[in-house]
């Protein structure tokens, strides 16, 4: 697809695969501007966590997520974080130190993000792309042989706790995903949000029919729309809020 400027290209490619229900990636070729979206969302009898990647960079600025983005709550549920993250730990402290923590997230984000995450800005350099390559590679090494080893689940009301949280996450990103605006002033209000719905957040249609306030009231607004706003609690972390045992620190 070409942007509204003529210019800026956009590339999109998924897939599916026997326990992969979207593999997607989402690259975005402009003047002083490249962005790289890419998911992997495991079939829902499954509760592996979700490969999240989105790298920013425009002009001497890079903007940085990647993680194992949690099915589940890793403080609520114990045994989740201790199938999926704690051997990670070293790996995360590995990369968290050369890819320090990046400033403000809101405590609302905060919740679909997993204690090994890397959110970060740095200034370009050849040795920082280096650092942020072998990360994702890492990264995505480790998700694939999660994959590979994960076990299939059989209980119906496993796989449609499953299937919800897919969902809620879904909901969440395609209505307060940061890359909204960029796709908007690129391709128009209309094809982002379509770009949204029924691409990088693919699912929302199929897998629940709960909608946004459904799952999040709190951002309901007196007129019963939803509030734009990124936070309604208005707390944010400046600082990375797990210690080294992957506990959430408040």
């Amino acid at each position: 697809m070409i942007a509204l400027d003529d210019k800026t290209r956009l590339e999109m490619l998924s897939f599916e695969a026997p326990r992969i229900r979207l593999l997607r990636s989402l690259s975005i070729e402009g003047e002083g501007m490249q962005v790289l979206d890419f998911a992997a969302f495991p079939k829902q009898e499954f509760d592996l966590p979700i490969f999240c990647g989105n790298f920013f960079t425009a002009a001497n600025t890079n903007i940085v997520v990647l993680d194992l983005n949690p099915l589940h709550d890793v403080s609520s549920r114990r045994g989740y974080k201790e199938r999926y993250y704690d051997s990670l730990m070293p790996l995360g402290l590995k990369c968290t130190e050369l890819l320090p923590w990046g400033g403000k997230l809101t405590s609302e984000s905060i919740k679909f993000f997993s204690p090994i995450v890397i959110w970060t800005k740095f200034s370009s350099s050849k040795s920082k792309h280096e650092v942020l390559y072998s990360a994702f590679m890492e990264y995505y090494k480790t998700w694939m042989e999660l994959m590979e080893q994960a076990v299939e689940d059989t209980d119906p009301s496993q796989i449609r706790c499953n299937r919800e949280a897919q969902h809620r996450y879904l909901t969440w990103r395609a209505e307060k995903d940061p890359g909204h605006g960029v796709l908007k002033r690129l391709i128009g209000e209309k094809l982002a949000k379509d770009l949204l719905r029924n691409f990088l957040f693919s699912g929302i249609d199929e897998l629940g029919s709960k909608t946004f306030l459904d799952y999040f009231p709190e951002y309901r607004s007196e007129d019963g729309t939803i509030n734009e706003r990124r936070s309604i609690i208005g707390k944010f972390f400046e600082t990375r809020p797990w210690d080294a045992k992957g506990e959430f620190v408040d």
